[in-house]
């Protein structure tokens, strides 16, 4: 009972402080409560539907959640731009000639209040409200809204479409660039190096072996001939004759052939039979011919042997260096073969590469072309509006009646706040007084417990006047605070504008 006798003596003491503080705060609640213009809230509801075709027939290429999709919404209808164009032309703030760009842009994002609410397997919604002094033009403002993020979806979904789209399309000309550029070198570099690729390397190594068995074949046969002009040199040399060997003219040859028939007929006939007649005469005739043969070849007379020899001579070496010849382009050709053949594997190497490069090409073409095809696929569902996008639930309405302020609230709350912060002020003052006024605080401050104690006892002038200060300072409180109110309603701004920049400014509406 003493403690609570003691704290009701502190509260009186302190009474001018909390009545000041709790009056400030009232009054000026209780006044922005009576001064505050009506308000009018228009809403209206969207709805994120679904996609029209089924995603496993047909896919659309904006692949964005319908919470991310209203958020883009949201933030781009809240852009200064956005907010200054629909400010004025909807004239939706009472002094807007008066007001900065700043003020305008707080002021609409105060007084629109944007909320979604999606889950797992529920729909995702949007709720679009605006809060104006006139309700024709809260539902106008909203309508703009309303208009702005339609606009918004359609816009966005067919641009992201066809974004998509056109980079598919870009990379496929790039890609077909690339594979004609791949092309190119490959098709340079085959016909640079036409005689050393790996493709013909089997028919390259067969007419290498071939070349070789034929090069065998040629020294042989040089080999034969040069040991044949040998022994042609020695028989002349030796008997003066030749023998009308394989190397002999056909007429050499036909007369060997016709003596041999001449002697084997004459072991039959006698040299009057009419067969060795004609054989003679045959012998005569061809005899004549060799000797016609051996003066078109310069021997002009001389001696036939010899002229048979030199004849067969030149035979021997021209067939010898038709030989040489031979082998020679043999050579030339194994030379070439054997280095198109060395520098084979290294062709084989480089021209893989290309050819990798050129596959790795064309499946990205492929990937790109399958790409493109459903970006077009895409973009065509997304033009006939067949994809995810917003609809409107509830149309934007005109209110038939204020919606705010709550006045007996913002009094009440006032009220409840300014008696809250007189209390705390009191506490403040009580806690940073650390006097000893009680016996108590003398106990616990000095460790010695008193006899007795004298209360401080106040003349009658001095309650007298103590009184009246404290009904003074009350008057003065009654009269500053209105006057205060009075003074920033009438010389500064009204109160009703002031309360409604200083909620814009924070952000908050009443």
């Amino acid at each position: 009972m003493i403690s609570l006798r003691y704290y009701l003596s502190i509260f009186l003491r302190r009474l001018p402080w909390f009545l000041l503080v709790a009056g400030v705060i009232s009054g000026v609640a209780i006044t922005v409560a009576r001064t505050l213009p009506p308000a009018y809230v228009s809403s209206v509801r969207l709805l994120v539907e679904s996609e029209q075709i089924p995603g496993d027939l047909a896919a659309s290429t904006v692949q964005v959640s319908a919470q991310e999709q209203l958020q883009i919404f949201q933030t781009r209808l809240l852009t200064r731009a956005n907010m200054l164009d629909i400010a004025r032309k909807t004239q939706a703030l009472a002094d807007l000639a008066e007001m900065t760009p700043d003020q305008i842009v707080d002021a609409m994002r105060a007084r629109t209040d944007i909320s979604t609410s999606a889950g797992q397997n529920r729909a995702t919604f949007m709720n679009m409200s605006f809060e104006a002094g006139d309700a024709r033009k809260a539902a106008a403002v909203l309508n703009e809204y309303l208009t702005l993020i339609l606009r918004e979806d359609a816009e966005y979904r067919v641009n992201r479409a066809g974004q998509t789209q056109d980079f598919f399309q870009q990379e496929v000309t790039r890609l077909n660039d690339e594979l004609g550029a791949q092309s190119a070198r490959i098709l340079n570099f085959k016909n640079a190096n036409s005689k050393a690729l790996p493709d013909s390397l089997d028919y390259r190594r067969g007419q290498q072996l071939s070349l070789q068995d034929r090069q065998i074949q040629v020294d042989r046969a040089i080999a034969n001939m040069t040991e044949q002009r040998a022994k042609l040199v020695e028989i002349f040399e030796t008997t003066g004759r030749v023998d009308a060997g394989p190397s002999a003219s056909p007429v050499q040859q036909r007369l060997t052939q016709l003596e041999a028939e001449l002697n084997q007929a004459l072991t039959v006939y006698s040299e009057n039979n009419p067969k060795i007649r004609i054989l003679r005469a045959q012998i005569a005739q061809v005899q004549s011919q060799l000797e016609a043969e051996s003066g078109a070849n310069g021997t002009d007379g001389t001696d036939p042997a010899r002229a048979m020899f030199e004849f067969q001579l030149s035979e021997i070496d021209t067939q010898i260096s038709q030989l040489q010849e031979e082998k020679t382009r043999i050579e030339t050709r194994l030379d070439d073969l054997t280095t198109s053949i060395d520098a084979t594997p290294a062709n084989s190497i480089a021209l893989e590469s290309l050819e990798r490069d050129y596959r790795n090409i064309q499946s990205q073409y492929n990937q790109a072309v399958s790409s493109l095809a459903q970006a077009s696929t895409g973009e065509r569902i997304e033009t006939l509006s067949r994809g995810r996008r917003i609809s409107v639930v509830e149309q934007p309405t005109t209110p038939s009646q204020p919606t705010k302020p709550n006045r007996l609230m913002i009094a009440g709350g006032g009220t409840a706040i300014g008696i809250l912060a007189g209390l705390a002020l009191i506490v403040g003052l009580e806690f940073l007084n650390r006097t000893a006024r009680r016996p108590v605080d003398i106990v616990n401050k000095l460790g010695i417990t008193p006899i007795a104690t004298i209360p401080y006892l106040r003349t009658r002038r001095q309650k007298v006047m103590r009184r009246a200060s404290l009904v003074a300072m009350i008057l003065i409180v009654m009269a500053v605070v209105p006057a205060t109110i009075y003074a920033l309603h009438t010389y500064y701004m009204p109160l009703d504008l002031l309360a409604d920049r200083v909620m814009n400014k924070i952000g908050i509406r009443g």
